[in-house]
Order: structure tokens, then C-alpha cells, then sequence
């Protein structure tokens, strides 16, 4: 029975013996698998490398314009006048009435305003006005259809004054013979291009005046031109109208009877 347990007990010390001398055999082989983990990456990343510039589709840096912000030459041919940023532009070319007034049609069925319940006065289509502190009176015909006031002018003269420029021209009623001919001086605005109906664009100028209608004193941009061949002197534009009230087609020389709808 002892003799058993000394050989029990001498396998076992013996088994215990040999174990650990195996067990170095795991740490070996994770080590060899993670030494070949990298070396089968490191093919799979130069494979996906020219994948990719291959596949990539070529972006033209910022760079490549030339310094002064013009397009390459390359990039020329087939150019626009929409190319033209809009800070490029002649001034009196981005003035247009006509592209103003496309702009304003745009912007007003985009928006809808509510009408105000406030009482406003009513005009007629035809109405006498005062420019500035001139005893004359001017008929003046209040169109919608036309975005810019305007007023008869002749003799126009440019000049400067305090390093700015103004224009010196006279007021008068063509339709009158012995109307009355005043000369006003006032600084120029800017120089507008008003489309003709022939076609073709007629640069005018363009200055701020004062004026009365009815007991309404305001002041708005009016571009100087020849109204010899047209029935009113002055013209009041939209732009004006929208401060003043509204219009009755039907009616004339409502200011002073200060209707209010």
C-alpha cells in the first residue's frame, strides 16, 4: 500500500514537472500569429493605395487660378458675361431700369404683404406738384407701370463741386409757352440706362429733389430727361407712389380733397 502511494505520488511530481515545460508552446504561437498579422496588412495597404488614386477623380486645387482670381487659361474658352462677378461690372450698367424692375416683379410675387388697416390717402392719376421751394407748379402724372420718377430738364451741365460731382439744368413746363424757367443745381446720384422703346438705352442722370404734393412734402430720385413730346412735365414712379398712398385711375387732382380709404 505505502509502495503505491510513493509511486502515485512520484508520477504526479513527475507529470507536475513536464507541464510547464509544454506551456511555452502557446505563447509561441500567438506570437508568430501576431508577427504575421502586420506582414499580411502591410500588402493589403499598398495594394488599396493605387485603388484608390486610380479611382479617385482628379480635384483642381485653388491654386492653379491665376493670382489676380481670373480663371486658368484653360478654363477661358466658352466663358460668359454671368462669369463677370458682379463687384466687376459697370456701375451704370448694374443701374438698368429694366433688370430693376424684373428684380422688383421677382421680389414682389415671392412676398405677400399684408394690406395695412391703417388709413392711407388717395391719389388721382394726374396731380400738380412743387419741386423744391419753386413757386411753379408742375402737372405730374402718377404711372405704376414706370419703377423711377423723372422730370422735364434742359440745358443739363455737368460739374464739381467740394471734389463731388453735381448737375445745374432748368425746370420748366414745355407745354406752356410763357412757363416760367428756373435753374436748380443738385448733386448727382448716379447715371441710370433707361431703355427707349426704339430699343435702344439712353444714359441719364440722376439726382434726389424735393417736392410737394398736396400737403405732402418728400423727397425721391428723379431722372433728368427731355418730356417736351409727353403730356405731363413730371412723372412720379412707383418707387415714390408706394410712400405717398394709393392711386385712382379714374380719377384726376384728388390731393387736395384729401380722400382717405
Amino acid at each position: 500500500m505505502i509502495f503505491e502511494r510513493k509511486a502515485l505520488t512520484s508520477f504526479l511530481l513527475a507529470l507536475c514537472l513536464a507541464l510547464p515545460a509544454r506551456l511555452p508552446a502557446a505563447p509561441e504561437i500567438a506570437k508568430d500569429a501576431a508577427g504575421e498579422k502586420p506582414a499580411q496588412a502591410a500588402p493589403k495597404g499598398k495594394e488599396e493605395a493605387p485603388e484608390k488614386a486610380k479611382d479617385a477623380s482628379p480635384v483642381k486645387p485653388v491654386a492653379e487660378k491665376a493670382p489676380d482670381g481670373k480663371p486658368a487659361a484653360e478654363d477661358k474658352p466658352g466663358k460668359t458675361a454671368g462669369d463677370v462677378p458682379a463687384k466687376e461690372m459697370p456701375a451704370d450698367e448694374a443701374e438698368d431700369e429694366a433688370a430693376a424692375e424684373r428684380k422688383e416683379a421677382d421680389a414682389g410675387t415671392a412676398v405677400a404683404r399684408p394690406v395695412s388697416s391703417d388709413p392711407v390717402q388717395v391719389y388721382g392719376w394726374r396731380e400738380m406738384v412743387k419741386i423744391g421751394d419753386l413757386e411753379l407748379k408742375l402737372a405730374a402724372k402718377l404711372d405704376t407701370g414706370a419703377l423711377t420718377s423723372s422730370i422735364h430738364a434742359e440745358e443739363k451741365e455737368l460739374f464739381e463741386r467740394d471734389g463731388k460731382k453735381w448737375v445745374r439744368f432748368i425746370v420748366t413746363d414745355p407745354g406752356e409757352k410763357n412757363s416760367p424757367r428756373n435753374r436748380i443745381e443738385a448733386p448727382l446720384m448716379r447715371i441710370a440706362h433707361i431703355k427707349e422703346p426704339g430699343g435702344k438705352s439712353e444714359a441719364r442722370e440722376v439726382v434726389r429733389l424735393n417736392f410737394t404734393i398736396g400737403e405732402r412734402k418728400l423727397r425721391a430720385d428723379f431722372t433728368l430727361n427731355n418730356r417736351s413730346n409727353m403730356l405731363s412735365p413730371v412723372l412720379i414712379g412707383r418707387t415714390t407712389i408706394k410712400e405717398i398712398g394709393w392711386v385712382d385711375p379714374s380719377r384726376a387732382y384728388l390731393a387736395d380733397q384729401k380722400i382717405m380709404r
